[in-house]
């Protein structure tokens, strides 16, 4: 191939600017069309269904495109209303929930905070006022006046019958006199009988009548004290009405509000006592945020759990620790006394609260690591409400009283952003997914190369650096960054959408720039910052060269060999990935027909690995034995290999090694092989193919570039070559090539230097050919296999014949 074919060069003639200082803020997302269509219809379509999940690569920025998307639909929509918790008078641990207008909830707050202290200062004055104490006082001197008068008339009666009313350490008493003296019972027992038995008669009666006005003393005071709740009531009632039928005014036209003061008005009635200063006690409760209060005027606060008064449009929530309660939210308790408490007020709303009228945008992998909370979220979906529930109660291990708020409902919409494979998880085990996240919006990770990506690509790159506060880029920079770009995505037309990645290269370019004093990030910089990427993490590869090099792990890397050949692999080293030769053996001998697998023998391979060695197997087979059976036993390797192989891209280098064991032909050794096959012989395209090739580049260029060496690549992968500068260099100078080769017997014969020949018209392959030896030798097996197994059906039928 030549050199210009194996590097895609980004012109800086592609981009219509400078600098990207002149260049304004764009919002377009580049690549993700099918993505914010998903988004767009997850946000507008009518349903409970139609939930988002959100997947792809998080380096695509797929977090930043949703929440963009969310707010630009949520932008002109109506603003969803106030969420207010209000005390049930009637069942305290049953509070309700109260819908406001954007604002309200806050205002009505006020409010009702503003009528509390109104009563505070205007009942207690009522009740000092003038007239109330007048009231009062006649109240009291009524009874007063009713009790002196019975006892006026109780003495003036006793004194007729010239008798006295006397009190004593036991009460009241009726004793006789003379004189205005008590008589002691001496004197009065000297009485003539006669008088002694009218004082005793009138001493009965009037005991009696004193009997008969005690025991109405009771109800004389009942009455009393009926008299002053009347008169209490009707002050305080005279107070409270004023004061609550203002607010029943300014809110007439809101029904739910206008209820709920009817039922404050009414419990403050009965209630009054709580402004009565001398009711009030001693020691003030500290409540939770501050300040003090009465314990019994909370029964009149409103509990505003979500406040859109501030807000332009539906609300937009991004809840970045999706646990249980911060879902659905909790109910507080406060230590008083040594005892855990709680009411109305202590009320926290969750996300799906503060979301509620909006959007709320959940990482998958945090949510479902957080236990019970996928559970709750789906409940709360599924049910359009929201349950504020401890998992003490959910889980039937909470023994402290608390509330049960009135439930929620909910219109909102869910995106949850995450990997492919946890969809694809969720679709699989959980019945309930399907139904609820109907909606897919999948984030490509990269983006075919065309002159209009190239421009947005430069124009993301400006933005994004003039986001983050960095210098402007060269258009140079921007090409360099450009070609970056393909690289990472292994594939020169496309490129990488990725925008994180870009971003965190773009920040180290900047800082280089910064270093130097320069004002805009030139390509030189871009260089020195992939270069300083790369020497960071490229640890392990230097130590794989410097094995190679030591000949710790063997590799050739000239000469010709039978049966061994130069494979390549690509090892990931958690976020950078380089290649590496592996030499691979093959050994052949007479067999039935099979084709050992030595890594899936010792389960070193995978899966992917061993289907490559059965269709290898199946390929000699349909090719070289269709007229007689396959009398081989052939094995393959990968020759220290101590950590696992996988992936079919070495079918073809180990086609070409069991081709060269069976035709005893030598393979190069300057040469590497990758690629894989398929049944026909076709070589198949294959992944990682620019850090292969340049994985045996550096080794040959460690011992010399002999203008010999080079790759085999599938054909149709050229397309996708974006080599280093140094390996492009070395082909344009000769020193390295690259060679495609569409078929098994292509890559056959520029390893042998043998043509590999196809059959004639009789169906035999040429003399001297590749493909005649390989065919030769099998049949050579196979008669010398027909030979030994003569001897046994022999001994077989001659056993038959002396059976019974």
């Amino acid at each position: 191939m030549a050199a210009e074919a194996l590097r895609w060069h980004c012109s800086e003639s592609a981009f219509d600017f400078e600098t990207t200082a002149a260049q304004a803020d764009v919002e377009r997302v580049l690549g993700q069309d099918r993505a914010t269509e998903a988004l767009r219809l997850g946000a507008r379509i009518a349903g409970a269904a139609h939930h988002v999940y959100a997947m792809g690569d998080p380096a695509t920025d797929r977090l930043r495109v949703v929440l963009d998307s969310l707010e630009r639909e949520a932008a002109g929509r109506p603003i969803p209303g106030d969420w207010c918790y209000i005390n049930r008078f009637d069942d305290p641990r049953r509070p309700r929930v109260l819908v406001l207008a954007p604002g309200q909830g806050a205002r009505l707050r006020h409010d009702m905070n503003g009528l509390v202290d109104e009563l505070r200062a205007s009942l207690p004055a009522a009740f000092e006022s003038d007239s109330y104490r007048a009231s009062r006082t006649a109240i009291d001197r009524e009874f007063e006046e009713r009790e002196e008068h019975f006892w006026s008339e109780l003495q003036e009666d006793a004194e007729q019958h010239g008798l006295g009313v006397v009190r004593t350490p036991q009460g009241f008493a009726i004793a006789a006199l003379r004189d205005g003296e008590l008589l002691d019972s001496e004197a009065f027992h000297k009485l003539p009988e006669a008088e002694q038995q009218e004082a005793m008669k009138q001493i009965e009666r009037l005991t009696e009548l004193l009997k008969k006005h005690v025991q109405q003393l009771p109800e004389w005071m009942r009455e009393r004290l009926k008299r002053v709740r009347d008169l209490d009531r009707e002050v305080t009632e005279l107070a409270i009405r004023g004061a609550v039928g203002e607010l029943k005014a300014k809110y007439s036209e809101q029904e739910a509000v206008s209820g709920y003061l009817g039922e404050v008005e009414k419990d403050l009635i009965d209630n009054a006592q709580l402004f009565r200063r001398e009711e009030q006690p001693a020691l003030p409760f500290v409540l939770p945020g501050g300040g003090e209060k009465e314990l019994g005027l909370r029964r009149y606060d409103v509990n505003v759990l979500v406040d859109n008064g501030a807000s332009g449009a539906p609300p937009v929530v991004h809840e970045t620790s999706p646990t249980y309660q911060n879902l659905i939210g909790r109910v507080e308790h406060t230590a008083q006394f040594g005892a855990l408490v709680t009411d109305f007020t202590m009320i926290r709303p969750g996300a799906l609260h503060r979301a509620n009228g909006g959007f709320l945008v959940i990482d998958a992998i945090r949510l479902l690591s957080s236990p019970y909370a996928w559970d709750a979220l789906k409940r709360s979906l599924l049910n359009r409400e929201v349950r504020i529930e401890s998992l003490g109660e959910l889980l039937s291990l909470a023994s402290t009283t608390t509330l049960e708020p009135e439930r929620v409902r909910v219109d909102l919409r869910v995106v949850l952003v995450g990997p492919r494979l946890v969809y694809r998880l969720l679709a699989m085990l959980d019945e309930d997914f399907p139904a609820l996240f109907s909606v897919v919006a999948d984030f490509a990770d990269t983006v075919e190369r065309e002159p209009a990506a190239l421009a947005t690509y430069g124009a993301l790159l400006g933005t994004l650096g003039r986001r983050a506060g960095l210098r402007p880029l060269h258009r140079g920079a921007v090409a360099r960054l450009v070609e970056e770009s393909l690289r990472s995505t292994g594939d020169a037309q496309r490129l990488s959408v990725r925008m994180r990645d870009a971003e965190a290269l773009l920040r180290e370019a900047d800082y280089l720039a910064g270093e130097e004093g320069v004002d805009a990030v030139r390509a030189e910089h871009v260089e020195r910052a992939v270069a300083g990427q790369v020497r960071r993490r490229d640890r392990l590869r230097e130590r794989w060269q410097e094995a190679a090099q030591r000949r710790h792990v063997l590799i050739d890397t000239s000469g010709a060999v039978t049966a061994q050949v130069n494979g390549l692999s690509v090892v990931d080293a958690g976020g950078f990935s380089f290649g590496h030769p592996s030499r691979i053996t093959a050994t052949v001998r007479m067999g039935e027909g099979e084709v050992v697998d030595i890594e899936r023998e010792v389960e070193l391979g995978g899966a992917i690995h061993s289907k490559g060695v059965m269709i290898l197997s199946a390929f000699i087979s349909s090719r070289y034995a269709p007229r007689f059976p396959l009398s081989l036993r052939a094995s393959l390797v990968f020759e220290q290999s101590y950590g696992g192989v996988e992936g079919d891209s070495a079918s073809l280098a180990e086609a070409c090694a069991l081709l060269s064991a069976l035709a005893d032909l030598p393979l190069r050794q300057d040469l590497a092989v990758t690629g894989s096959i398929n049944q026909l012989g076709s070589v198949q395209v294959v992944g990682g193919l620019n850090e292969k090739i340049e994985g045996f580049f550096d080794v040959c260029n460690r011992r010399g570039l002999t203008g010999a060496q080079g790759v085999l690549i599938p054909a149709d992968n050229a397309q996708h070559l974006m080599l280093r500068r140094d390996v492009v260099d070395a082909a344009r100078d000769g020193r390295f090539h690259v060679y495609p080769v569409r078929t098994v017997d292509e890559a056959i014969a520029f390893l042998t230097g043998t043509t590999a020949g196809a059959r004639d018209e009789s169906g035999e392959y040429p003399e001297g050919t590749v493909n005649r030896a390989v065919e030769e030798r099998l049949l050579r097996f196979a008669r010398v296999r027909r030979r030994f197994a003569r001897p046994r059906l022999a001994r077989v039928a001659k056993a038959g014949d002396s059976g019974p």
